[in-house]
């Protein structure tokens, strides 16, 4: 029972709640809602499409760019995993 570091870090895992509770959720939103900056955002971001964890659909909403995103099923999946394995480490006593 290994931790997923990629969501483990605190923004991320954030983020994934965020999305696990949504349809989408566009970029401007995140910002908002998390306090983060533009550019520590996008890194997140970034982080987590790598892994497969997130779908990004770029469109223009007028002339405005618009990006959201949303969990992939893989996402999901290591979400609830990751879930388990934190109950797991938590009910076993070890750090």
């Amino acid at each position: 029972m290994e931790i997923d570091k990629i969501i483990h870090e605190p923004a991320r895992l954030r983020i994934m709640m965020i999305l696990a509770g949504v349809e989408q959720a566009d970029f401007n939103f995140l910002v908002t809602t998390l306090g983060l900056t533009r550019g520590n955002l996008n890194r997140h971001m970034e982080k987590l499409e790598s892994a497969g964890y997130l779908k990004v659909k770029r469109s223009f909403k007028g002339k405005v760019r618009n990006t959201s995103y949303q969990l992939t099923q893989e996402g999901s999946k290591a979400l609830a995993q990751y879930w388990e394995n934190v109950d797991a480490v938590r009910r076993s006593g070890q750090p």
